[in-house]
Order: C-alpha cells, then sequence, then structure tokens
C-alpha cells in the first residue's frame, strides 16, 4: 500500500531585513517537505500577500516599520478565525525583544522563539506549529513568563468559568502546562504515557474553547491560577 505525498508546508517570511530573509529562505528551501510561498518587508506588505497567497506558517518578525508583527499576527488571526485552513503565525525575537512575545501571543500567535535557534529546531518549530500544536520552548516559557507577569494587569480577570468543567486530572494537567512543563515532562511527572498526557491537553482545549496551549498558559496566568515564579492556586475545592 503505498501512501500518497503530503504536500510542503508553504512558510511565509515577514521581515524588514532581507538578509536575514535570504538566510531563513536558503535553510527552508532545502528541505523536501517545506517551500517559501512569500515573502514580507513589514506587516502592511504581508497582509496585502496574504490577500492573494495561501500560506500555511508564517514566521515573524516582532519590530518592523509600518505595522509591527504584534498588530499584524493579530489582524491575521481575527481575519482567519482561528480555523484549521488558516495560517499559523511563530513569532521570531531576540532577547532584548522578550516583551514583544506575550502580546504577540496574547494575539493569536502558535508560538514564539528566538532569531538565534538552531536551524534544525527551527524547523521543528514550523513543523509541530503546522501540525496544529504551540511551539514554546519549556525553558523559554518559565523563563520569559515570570519576566512578563510585570505586563499584567495587578488586577485579575475572574475566574474562567469552564475551569470548572475540567476534571481533577486535567486542572493538574493545566496547572503544568502552566508552569511551561512539556507533554514527556508531565507523563513523567504524573507516571502515565505522553500519548495520555496529549489526549488531556486537547480536552482542556476543548472545554476551555482555547485554540492551542499558549493560550492555555496565557488564560493561567491572566486569571491568577498559576503566579510569577511558579507558584500555583488551587483550581477547585
Amino acid at each position: 500500500m503505498t501512501t500518497t505525498p503530503q504536500p510542503p508546508i508553504k512558510v511565509m517570511l515577514v521581515d524588514d531585513q532581507v538578509l536575514l530573509r535570504t538566510g531563513f529562505r536558503m535553510v527552508l528551501d532545502a528541505q523536501e517537505d517545506m517551500t517559501v510561498a512569500a515573502e514580507a518587508g513589514d506587516g502592511v506588505e504581508a497582509l496585502e500577500v496574504l490577500r492573494s497567497t495561501t500560506v500555511d506558517v508564517v514566521l515573524m518578525d516582532v519590530r518592523m516599520p509600518r505595522l509591527d508583527g504584534v498588530e499584524t499576527t493579530r489582524r491575521i488571526c481575527k481575519e482567519g478565525a482561528g480555523g484549521p485552513g488558516d495560517p499559523k503565525v511563530l513569532i521570531l525575537t531576540t532577547f532584548d525583544l522578550d516583551e514583544y512575545a506575550f502580546s504577540g501571543l496574547k494575539a493569536g500567535a502558535a508560538g514564539f522563539m528566538l532569531k538565534d535557534v538552531p536551524p534544525d529546531e527551527l524547523l521543528a518549530a514550523i513543523r509541530s506549529v503546522h501540525s496544529g500544536d504551540a511551539v514554546v520552548a519549556p525553558s523559554t516559557t518559565r523563563r520569559l513568563l515570570d519576566r512578563f507577569m510585570t505586563l499584567i494587569p495587578a488586577e485579575r480577570q475572574p475566574a474562567h468559568p469552564e475551569i470548572e468543567q475540567l476534571t481533577d486530572r486535567e486542572r493538574e494537567v493545566l496547572l503544568l502546562i502552566a508552569q511551561g512543563l512539556s507533554n514527556g515532562e508531565i507523563a513523567g511527572q504524573l507516571f502515565v504515557s505522553e500519548a495520555t498526557v496529549k489526549t488531556h491537553v486537547g480536552r482542556i482545549l476543548a472545554k476551555l474553547q482555547l485554540r492551542d496551549r499558549v493560550q492555555a498558559v496565557v488564560l493561567a496566568y491572566e486569571t491568577g491560577l498559576v503566579q510569577a515564579g511558579g507558584n500555583e492556586r488551587r483550581l477547585g475545592p
């Protein structure tokens, strides 16, 4: 039985630095399962290109002229409404622009990575985002979310009403997700299989009506379920 080859992942590069786009293009076009379908030098151009070009994953710079990456991401995700055929946005940032990454995730990005990430990690991230997963390295999540807490309003939002629908195990998994643990790490801590964790994550996202685990992390911090430094609140009695 022969399997039908999957079409290549169509990637769009959005960055105002031509040399950087050229470098990314060389890496991506060398992959059998990827192709650079479009490029743009800023957010305005990116939105214009997306009106006539279909792409799967957008590699989005943060700081650009005319329209920055955060607002561009917000418009892409709002117009697409997060459907299965809509482009997924992967924010690329640098250490001195970390504060923009949280805003990008809130705007609807499927994840973020640092611009100096090794090529193999960037490729893996693109494939993960394309498959519907979120890409936020656990160690980076823990470090950055502690820093982002200064950007979140002091007055917490009321607890998400759908949280009460979660089972005890799902609540436990949600807390571990919010602390930046990967599925494998959660499986090891709870002594269950990684497939079981993935099932729990899927149910959590469905019950909370969230697009991906990145939104789950944001929700947990914004509602005060998890505090800076990893201190967590109980999610139930």
